[in-house]
């Protein structure tokens, strides 16, 4: 294995394109880690988020990125379950060296394996989005033929969140940009609405002549999510999967509905072993769906290494239904 790691680090915050290309020598694992060497990193918006202000989490020389796929070259003296060879993908933590990289130690109980029926690139595109819409859908406890709403379905967390729900029974409705609603209603969405056009919310509530909506799922914001409580009914479910909502938007015993928060990468700190077991069992079960075309992923950005920055700055400007991803290989 060659000792060399090349790696794209971040120093200070700024834009994506302050990355800065290094090579250093390449770490061995720990007990309960393995190394991957990484062949597709997928890009997601949280990447460019922290690398613009990464919250005091970083010290200079931090490899960002935390979705790739690859092969474990290396295993950890504790690590039983995963073999050298073995094709995985994973989300690691933002606190740790990420994937940006070719080669990423990544925590193993975090590593989902990837059946040899799964492309390189569909399993590189799946961690982040796949396992955040697994987590925003766990969050309601019944679906079949329950009313529900997607807001903001057209990037890939919505998209994802939205064949889950349709596969559950429930009527999803949804909002995204008009360009999305065509292949939005093949999957079996009720109605899309355009998010730009400011009467949605009424041409929403006339679509349910009457009715109100049992959750909404929000991917833009927690402001942005606490403006949907008013639609939902009584025992209502408001989950909101970017931010939070701070504060309770509506009266107190009034419709007395349950607000969620989605945070994926607080899994790494307050997971236990279970629920990693339990969300990796989730992301061979996301996997598999897509071998069978059960899910489909958006289109595919690819670059080389050498581009990451400028396919990362790209996804920071561009908001289209498009997963960018990069490969790691020389």
């Amino acid at each position: 294995m060659q000792k060399q790691n090349s790696a794209w680090r971040w120093s200070q915050p700024g834009e994506p394109t302050g990355l800065i290309q290094t090579v250093t020598r390449i770490s061995q694992p720990d007990a309960h880690q393995v190394l991957v060497a990484n062949r597709v990193a997928g890009l997601n918006p949280v990447d460019w988020k922290f690398i613009e202000q990464p919250s005091n989490l970083w010290e200079s020389g931090h490899i960002p990125g935390v979705d790739g796929m690859g092969v474990i070259v290396a295993v950890g003296s504790r690590v039983n379950h995963l073999r050298v060879g073995s094709r995985v993908c994973y989300h690691t933590s933002l606190r740790e060296h990420g994937s940006f990289s070719h080669h990423t130690l990544v925590s193993a109980k975090a590593v989902i394996p990837v059946p040899d029926s799964i492309s390189d690139l569909a399993a590189a595109a799946l961690p982040c989005p796949g396992l955040t819409a697994w987590q925003a859908m766990k969050k309601l406890p019944e679906l079949k033929g329950k009313r529900v709403l997607v807001s903001g379905a057209g990037g890939s967390v919505g998209s994802i969140l939205t064949q889950l729900l349709i596969a559950q029974g429930a009527q999803v409705y949804v909002t995204a940009s008009r360009v999305n609603h065509d292949r939005l209603k093949l999957w079996g969405v009720i109605h899309a609405f355009d998010y730009k056009d400011h009467h949605w919310h009424q041409q929403l509530r006339q679509q349910l002549g009457g009715q109100s909506l049992y959750a909404a799922l929000d991917m833009v914001s927690g402001e942005h999510t606490a403006t949907l409580a008013p639609l939902l009914g009584y025992y209502g479910h408001l989950v909101c999967v970017q931010d939070r909502v701070s504060r309770t938007p509506l009266a107190a015993f009034s419709t007395c509905i349950s607000v969620h928060e989605i945070a994926l990468g607080a899994m790494h700190q307050y997971g236990d072993d279970l629920q990693w077991a339990e969300l990796v069992r989730a992301g061979q079960f996301l996997l598999a769906e897509i071998g069978r075309g059960a899910i489909v992923l958006p289109e595919f950005d690819v670059t080389g290494f050498g581009q990451l920055p400028e396919s990362l700055a790209k996804l920071k400007r561009n908001n289209k239904a498009v997963k960018y991803l990069v490969h790691t290989e020389d």
